[in-house]
């Protein structure tokens, strides 16, 4: 596809631990560029809608956490599967701002559910920015184009000691470190 990774980590995952891997959603490319950045075993949360698109949604349902964004049931029912998931020793993904934002938005607003989910387990976030791929692959049909792909692993976030209280407060030290990112390398 013409697509060159490169991948800068400021901390390596331990691949014997789980953690919450976070990161900015621009592209259809940032499923790709997540497997190839992350050696942990993880598991994508994703919204279930997409499991109707052919073919893809046929694996998709297979390896994700499924979730009806519009159920406070389905919602619940992610932690309970992530939670079988972090125990079988697997990591979790969850992009932030719940969907690829509009092209002309730069970083949409994170959602609390990565958040909420790291404090109950007590595992590290890892924020990551994916600087290149709205370039590269935007889901605007007919635009970018083969390049360089760089995605960045930042410092971890520990949960450990952290309550349901401080769930805004990680939020926001997540965003701020990919925000802070995108911004240094307009």
């Amino acid at each position: 596809m013409g697509f060159v990774w490169k991948i800068e980590r400021e901390e390596t995952p331990d691949p014997n631990k789980s953690y919450m891997f976070v990161a900015n959603h621009t592209s259809m490319a940032d499923i790709m560029l997540m497997l190839v950045s992350v050696k942990n075993p993880f598991v994508f949360v994703g919204k279930q809608e997409l499991a109707k698109i052919p073919l893809f949604g046929f694996f998709y349902k297979r390896t994700c956490i499924l979730v009806d964004r519009t159920s406070e049931r389905s919602r619940k029912a992610v932690f309970l599967r992530a939670q079988n998931r972090l125990k079988q020793g697997a990591s979790i993904c969850i992009f932030p701002e719940g969907g690829v934002p509009e092209e002309d938005v730069f970083l949409d607003t994170f959602k609390d559910g990565a958040f909420r989910l790291a404090i109950n387990h007590q595992i590290p976030v890892v924020p990551m920015t994916f600087l290149d791929n709205k370039k590269r692959f935007s889901y605007t049909f007919f635009s970018g184009g083969p390049g360089r792909m760089r995605a960045k692993i930042h410092p971890f976030i520990e949960t450990e000691g952290l309550t349901i209280k401080d769930t805004k407060e990680l939020n926001s030290k997540a965003k701020a470190v990919i925000l802070k990112t995108l911004e240094n390398n307009q």
